[in-house]
């Protein structure tokens, strides 16, 4: 197609497609442990702040996701017996993920996993050259923030 010319060298598609590639990838890794790329993710992010456990508002600024996309995630990861809600002591009406035992063990493999992967990549790209290409899609991120921001300006 004519376009393929236009998308190969577009930041914005090619961030799309090699995201959704690589997201693709990292579910048949985690395929083992009966987990996706977010379940995993929102378990790393538990464990690590195990201490009381975690607000899903956390959960979902972090990941910059919805709530509801965190709500989904959460009682996927429930009905695996990975992870609770616990009532937050400071404000009873809300609540805290805590994992279950099974959950902290998957989870230290997941971090594992996550570990193994990063070293691999550094090993093989080089770490100065992974921090490079981490700025430069921070800069793009920030472009296309401030055209949206300019279009939102103009639709007003």
């Amino acid at each position: 197609m004519r376009i393929e010319a236009f998308l190969r060298q577009s930041p914005i598609f090619q961030a799309s497609r090699i995201a959704r590639r690589m997201e693709i990838s990292l579910n048949v890794i985690l395929r083992d442990e009966r987990l996706t790329l977010f379940e995993a993710l929102m378990l790393a992010a538990i464990f690590f702040e195990e201490k009381g456990g975690i607000k899903p508002s956390d959960l979902a600024e972090t990941f910059q996701t919805t709530r509801g996309n965190v709500s989904h995630c959460v009682s996927s990861l429930e009905a695996k017996g990975l992870v609770r809600r616990r009532i937050d002591e400071d404000d009873a009406r809300s609540f805290r993920l805590v994992l279950q035992p099974m959950g902290k063990r998957r989870a230290a493999r997941v971090a594992g996993i996550f570990d193994r992967m990063q070293t691999h990549f550094e090993e093989n790209v080089g770490e100065a050259k992974l921090a490079g290409m981490l700025e430069q899609m921070r800069v793009v991120e920030e472009l296309c923030l401030h055209l949206a921001e300019a279009a939102g300006e103009r639709g007003r």
